[in-house]
């Protein structure tokens, strides 16, 4: 099974490139997972079509090739980022790789709850017409005070937490299988 991941921050340092550097390193047995950057997305304008750019074109070609899409989200303002917003815009504008595509929306802030309310809204983002991603229900990895939770490797210490979270991907694998199971079945009829 293949993967890819999105970070929706264009900072270098980021504890959500740290959890979706821990996801990619930790669950191989569970699916391949790539990475993709997008500190190179340029800011959504719909007056400047960039649809045709290299970088749009290799994000919606890797989705488009991908079993499932991991999207890590920090959480701005009670909200997503503008980059991840940007690249949704993008990725929603002329092109639709994530229609009917399996998402996981996972997250990390630095305060109890997590990036609950980021996760909301990006749900919100990915249900809308023209995105149409299929959202995983019902599981969500919502990883709060991250400035403690991971240790100088970069792993997390609190093994309950990485259980759960090895809980969540496996449910979403399993997730896509299904969605798999019943796209073939819908074709073949």
């Amino acid at each position: 099974m293949k993967f890819v991941g999105i970070v929706g921050t264009i900072a270098e340092k980021s504890y959500n490139r740290k959890l979706l550097e821990y996801i990619v390193k930790h669950y191989t047995e569970i699916a391949e997972i790539e990475m993709l950057d997008i500190k190179d997305v340029p800011m959504f304008n719909a007056s400047k079509d960039q649809t045709n750019s290299e970088v749009i074109q290799n994000l919606n070609n890797k989705i488009l090739a991908a079993d499932g899409v991991i999207l890590v989200t920090p959480e701005h303002n009670h909200t997503t980022t503008a980059a991840m917003k940007s690249v949704l815009e993008w990725l929603s504008f002329n092109v639709h790789p994530f229609e009917n595509k399996p998402v996981l929306i996972v997250g990390a802030s630095y305060f109890s709850q997590g990036s609950s309310r980021a996760q909301l809204s990006l749900r919100q983002i990915l249900d809308s017409p023209g995105v149409n991603a299929l959202v995983m229900p019902g599981n969500e990895f919502l990883l709060g005070n991250v400035k403690e939770a991971f240790d100088d490797n970069g792993e997390l210490k609190d093994e309950r937490t990485a259980g759960f979270l090895g809980s969540v991907l496996e449910k979403f694998a399993k997730w896509v299988e299904v969605l798999k199971a019943l796209n073939t079945k819908e074709k073949e009829e």
